[in-house]
């Protein structure tokens, strides 16, 4: 028996908000009873039960692939045991943060699209919004089913060493990692039958559906079913399990560019039965490669004439092509404004204090506090293409430099946040390992739903605060208590 093993091991971070501990290691109310659960366990059983994850996410074939090496290398994703919990009541404020702030973004994007209040009152800087790669022209005075250009919404929240929470970034072109949320679930009630509803943890399983209704309602035709697909850039994007298990658990086809034709305006599926109009395409494919008569020319994902059969109204996109223009990094900086000018509401959650290199003050105060400073490409994902500071070397910091100089306008930087720290079964051992959060939200002619869950993920390297999982990071079930 290892009881109090686990506190007695357990080293707090020094200036970190701990998602289990209080500072005086006295185990927070919502972690009690998996506390207690794992006091009575063996450490052989605790082992058993890392083993069994992986041979379960093995066989259910829940992996991603890394293209850093410049060779597609399949990993099974790293995925650590012990659950990251939230109360109700912290739920309660998150949820309420989160649809405020998806309400404020597609405002926005109406408004970008169209008559541009946003620019002409003085809120958003005109040439933010142009020199914007994923301002997309084509999408002007488009109009867009229900007025909704964000159906899925992915927003990255992290936690301070106080304990507030801040949006790190909004995720709404196509945001991933959903069906590890859904998996990570499955997983958990395999691990620890009795302890989910010991805990009355609010379930996940409902988000396919939710999504489903919500793709159904936007239907551009008035029928009974609709055809609604799921367009994949193919077996070879590193989130394809992802699309393949979506398809599946909402019972659409799973269908690639070169299934779809575009004729006399619609869009159709070739099936052994001949063409079906297609009404609803939830695209996992980026805007470039969507339609090469409109974009990038080259593109053999997408589906020529497309773009025509949208802007008439004919097939409806999920989500709206042009909505990288609301998730860019240095539009990020006036989300609060945005909320405080459509909503006339103060923002309940609040953003990483961000600078914006192509502002020449504050390009100077990031070279001079570089050290304490995460610089990051306003397009850039995955983790890739950033500098942190505190662990750079100066040789690696002047060539970034470099870099900042040929373009500033594509950087931004924030302060070193620290991230909270949630206990991870390490070789045995329950340690602090740092984590982010991403809950869902699903935005329809009925509203907006957040799933009561999401995902955490995991830094899983000692001291590290970089949890993507193309950089070694994993992820852990998120509980949320009713």
């Amino acid at each position: 028996m290892i009881k109090n093993k686990h506190t007695e091991l357990y080293n707090l971070p020094s200036n970190t908000w701990d998602e289990m501990f209080d500072q005086l290691k006295q185990v927070r109310s919502e972690y009690k009873v998996v506390m207690d659960y794992l006091d009575l366990e063996s450490t052989e059983e605790l082992n058993k039960k890392e083993e069994l994850s992986k041979v379960l996410f093995m066989s259910q074939g829940i992996t991603f692939t890394v293209y850093n090496s410049g060779e597609g290398i399949e990993k099974i994703f790293p995925f650590d045991i012990i659950p990251r919990i939230i109360n109700a009541e912290e739920w309660e404020y998150i949820e309420k943060g989160i649809k405020q702030r998806v309400t404020a973004l597609n405002l926005f994007l109406k408004d970008v699209y169209s008559d541009q209040f946003i620019i002409k009152d003085g809120i958003v800087p005109i040439d933010i919004i142009y020199s914007c790669p994923h301002f997309l022209r084509e999408m002007c005075n488009v109009k867009v089913p229900h007025d909704i250009y964000i159906h899925i919404a992915g927003i990255d929240l992290i936690r301070d060493n106080d304990g507030t929470y801040y949006i790190l970034e909004d995720n709404v072109r196509t945001p991933s990692g959903v069906s590890y949320m859904l998996e990570n679930r499955e997983i958990t009630k395999r691990l620890f039958p009795d302890l989910l509803p010991q805990c009355k943890v609010r379930s996940v399983t409902e988000y396919p559906n939710v999504l489903y209704n919500n793709l159904r309602e936007l239907s551009p035709r008035q029928i009974d079913n609709p055809t609604i697909v799921l367009l994949s850039p193919g077996s070879f994007n590193s989130a394809y399990f992802e699309h393949t298990t979506l398809a599946r658990l909402m019972g659409i086809e799973l269908v690639e560019g070169s299934d779809l034709i575009v004729e006399d305006h619609k869009v159709y599926m070739k099936t052994t039965a001949g063409l079906q109009q297609v009404d609803v395409i939830y695209r996992r494919v980026d805007d470039d490669y969507l339609d090469p008569l409109v974009f990038n020319a080259n593109s053999m994902l997408g589906v020529a004439g497309l773009m025509n059969a949208y802007r008439r109204g004919n097939v409806t996109i999920v989500n709206a092509i042009g909505n990288g223009v609301a998730d860019d990094k240095a539009v990020y900086v006036y989300v609060p404004e945005m909320i405080r000018y459509y909503l006339n509401e103060e923002p309940l959650l609040k953003n990483v204090p961000t600078y914006q290199l192509g502002n020449k003050e504050e390009r100077a105060h990031v070279f001079e506090n570089i050290n304490t400073m995460v610089v990051k490409q306003t397009n850039g994902s995955g983790g890739y293409g950033m500098l942190m500071g505190h662990a750079a070397t100066p040789e690696e910091i002047e060539a970034y430099k470099i870099e900042i100089m040929k373009d500033p306008r594509q950087f931004i930087a924030q302060p070193t946040i620290s991230l909270s720290s949630a206990p991870c079964y390490m070789h045995g051992v329950l340690q602090p390992r740092r984590v982010d959060f991403r809950p869902f939200a699903v935005c329809g002619p009925s509203g907006i739903t957040i799933i009561p869950g999401g995902l955490t993920r995991v830094a899983l390297k000692e001291g590290s605060l970089v949890v993507n999982s193309s950089q070694g990071g994993g992820s852990k079930d998120t509980w949320v208590l009713s």
